[in-house]
């Protein structure tokens, strides 16, 4: 088995099964970003790609049809919450997930294992996936959360919805996401506390590898693809060891997990892709799990990451903000594109403008500032739906952008 550099540079087809190919089409000379094509049996992602979250088999606010044509390729939705509600025996009667929230395009599933992280210390300490406070390490390194158990043989924690106790362990979790028959599945792991110390990190890091053979076990469904999850924090050693011998194994496609911190949580991200991208092969597919500022998503591409999911656009939305291209009033500048406009502010009432006008999304062709900021201000849903289309399509043009200037040579 060879690693990172140490593969064949000509080596860049990978084809898993009848059902999967990765290509690298085009190498960065100027960093390590590829330009890729991923084939499913539900249609091809160019990649660099965004990645859309359908928590609940739904992008929040728009119908599939919308993600779609606002230029998305490819979603990622929660096995977590889709086995709390409706329940995956329930999906699969349906027809499988792509049937069941009539999506005709690519599709991955994640393990849940970051959703035991949301629920243990990220929830008791307010945590995400970057750590941004130094405050926050004064949390004591290496203790486990209290909201759950986690153990060699899984995790047990309790239900958000009605107090009920769940067990998920690898083989559970392969068979909820074979149920809701996604392209891409992942393996089951533990994302670690952004300030755990190396010897729980190491122990989480054994868990997660012995979780990795286990999910490979326990797969049959020889149509999906499944990602192995390289873990191992803020320590590069961990990092390494973690690409190595995940990158060993069977596995279609790598996710990279984890939270990251320290006082430049961008640093430390990008940091720790390249430890791991040295490690890994180089012809699969590479998914970064949980990530998407704008300033941020340049940087992971320029690493080498091929698609990474990403709520900011959604989140975003939620809270009047859309992002632009053109600095304007109640503007944050943002370091790679334009910034990011607050349309709860009063000052947009009077503005005949559209969202952005450097943007030809269907959003900006058809409705003002003005009109927007109006059915925000009256709590309607339509500009949610508004804001949340023109974010995800700033985003899949963003990427796009990146995607023609690696062609170029240009990054």
């Amino acid at each position: 088995m060879c690693f990172g550099s140490k593969c064949p540079i000509l080596n860049v087809v990978f084809r898993s099964n009848l059902f999967m190919e990765f290509k690298i089409l085009k190498r960065s000379k100027k960093s390590k970003a590829r330009l890729g094509l991923l084939k499913t049996p539900h249609g091809e992602v160019e990649t660099p790609a965004m990645v859309p979250v359908a928590t609940q088999g739904t992008v929040k606010t728009l119908t599939s049809e919308e993600v779609a044509k606002a230029g998305t390729q490819l979603l990622i939705a929660n096995t977590f919450h889709l086995h709390l509600k409706p329940g995956e025996e329930l999906v699969k009667e349906m027809g499988g997930l792509h049937k069941f929230m009539n999506w005709k395009h690519p599709l991955m599933t994640d393990s849940g294992g970051f959703q035991v992280f949301s629920l243990g210390f990220g929830r008791e300490h307010g945590m995400g996936k970057i750590l941004k406070a130094k405050s926050d390490t004064k949390i004591v390194e290496g203790q486990q959360p209290k909201l759950l158990r986690i153990t060699d043989d899984g995790v047990q924690f309790t239900s958000p919805l009605d107090g009920r106790k769940i067990f998920l362990n690898p083989e559970r979790s392969i068979k909820i996401q074979e149920a809701l028959g996604a392209d891409i599945i992942f393996a089951f792991d533990e994302c670690t506390s952004p300030v755990a110390n190396h010897e729980y990190t190491k122990k989480s890091l054994e868990r997660t590898h012995r979780w990795a053979l286990e999910s490979l076990r326990a797969k049959k469904n020889k149509k999906q693809a499944l990602y192995g999850i390289v873990q191992g924090g803020k320590f590069k050693d961990l990092r390494q060891e973690s690409a190595k011998f995940i990158g060993s194994l069977p596995f279609e496609g790598f996710g990279i997990g984890g939270s990251f911190s320290g006082t430049d949580g961008n640093k430390a991200m990008t940091d720790m892709l390249r430890w791991t991208f040295e490690e890994l092969p180089e012809n699969k597919p590479r998914h970064l799990l949980g990530i998407g500022y704008l300033e941020d998503i340049k940087n992971v591409i320029r690493a080498g990451v091929d698609t990474f999911d990403c709520i900011v656009p959604t989140r975003y939305a939620r809270h009047g903000t859309a992002f632009i291209h053109s600095p304007a009033r109640g503007l944050v500048r943002d370091r790679f594109a334009g910034g990011k406009l607050d349309i709860s502010k009063s000052v947009y009432l009077k503005d005949k403008k559209p969202l952005d006008p450097k943007c030809d999304c269907e959003v900006c062709a058809n409705y003002s500032r003005s009109y927007i900021a109006h059915l925000f201000k009256a709590k309607e849903v339509t500009a949610l739906r508004h804001l949340t289309y023109h974010n995800i399509y700033f985003f899949n043009n963003f990427v796009a952008k990146i995607r023609e200037e690696i062609k170029k040579g240009k990054i």
